[in-house]
């Protein structure tokens, strides 16, 4: 039986993540905000320790981990899955969304992951799963500042990817397009109080998009929540998984585009060596 501990456990991926690691005879720490949301959503469950967490707070990132530790003894499985979303031009968001923005997205995420690692490195054995976005690939207009947080995660990830594998612990970074969970809803997305009417026809159009998109996305959050099974259960675990029929073709298009780009403007790139 592995341990999972899964941030945003109380709805979206997180639930569906913890419901399919359940059913597979596994235990889980689901941790939320609000522990009593979790216990709704996924039951009374022999194998489910709900706790409180907020990611921004490090010292509740250890507490979580310790009450997990105390209850099954280990941890093999990170899911560091917490954040949210903010829709707006980078000119329009503000130092305050950008800090609480970050708050969550990336330092929430290393809160956990430092509480986490010292249990894994000791086992020798474990898996951190970060989950990022096709924004954390390439960047679009009305996404730049969210983007840059899931940008940040995929760094991270990489670094840890390398630093962990000695140690006998996996790293990877998941990749979601766009899924059918309640992302775009107000209380995953915000948006930001200024809007400019400068950016009418590019992040203006954005904000309509996500409007009319919105549970009409193509991914499946179900198959999403399988996909995690087969990631852990895989002996050599990638160190990116793209999972989306839409991310794939973003991140096929800027592969193509950074090629081309690094073809046209080689000559230039070389020049800038020393000549030893």
């Amino acid at each position: 039986m592995r341990t999972w501990l899964i941030t945003g456990a109380s709805r979206g991926f997180g639930t569906l993540i913890a419901e399919h690691a359940l059913r597979a005879g596994d235990a889980v720490i689901a941790t939320a905000r609000k522990p009593e949301e979790v216990i709704a959503k996924l039951g009374d469950h022999p194998n489910l320790l709900a706790v409180r967490l907020d990611v921004t707070r490090e010292e509740e990132a250890h507490q979580a981990v310790a009450q997990g530790i105390k209850r099954f003894g280990r941890i093999d499985v990170l899911i560091n899955n917490a954040g949210f979303g903010v829709l707006g031009a980078v000119e329009e968001t503000s130092a305050s969304e950008t800090e609480r923005l970050f708050a969550t997205n990336v330092f929430g995420l290393l809160n956990v992951t430092r509480a986490v690692l010292p249990h894994m490195r000791r086992q020798r054995s474990g898996h951190v799963i970060n989950i990022s976005s096709i924004g954390g690939y390439q960047a679009y207009m009305g996404w730049g500042v969210y983007g840059s947080t899931k940008f940040a995660v995929e760094g991270i990830t990489e670094a840890l990817h390398q630093e962990l594998a000695p140690l006998g612990i996996h790293a990877t970074v998941v990749e979601p397009g766009f899924f059918r969970t309640d992302f775009l809803d107000e209380q995953s997305l915000v948006k930001t109080a200024l809007e400019l009417p400068d950016y009418d026809e590019t992040v203006g159009a954005m904000r309509k998009y996500a409007e009319s998109a919105n549970h009409a996305q193509p991914g499946d959050p179900v198959k999403f929540a399988e996909a995690m099974l087969t990631l852990i259960n895989a002996p050599k675990p990638p160190q990116r998984l793209a999972l989306g029929s839409d991310t794939i073709a973003r991140i096929e298009g800027k592969n193509r585009l950074v090629a081309q780009e690094l073809a046209d403007w080689n000559e230039l790139a070389l020049s800038t060596d020393f000549k030893d």
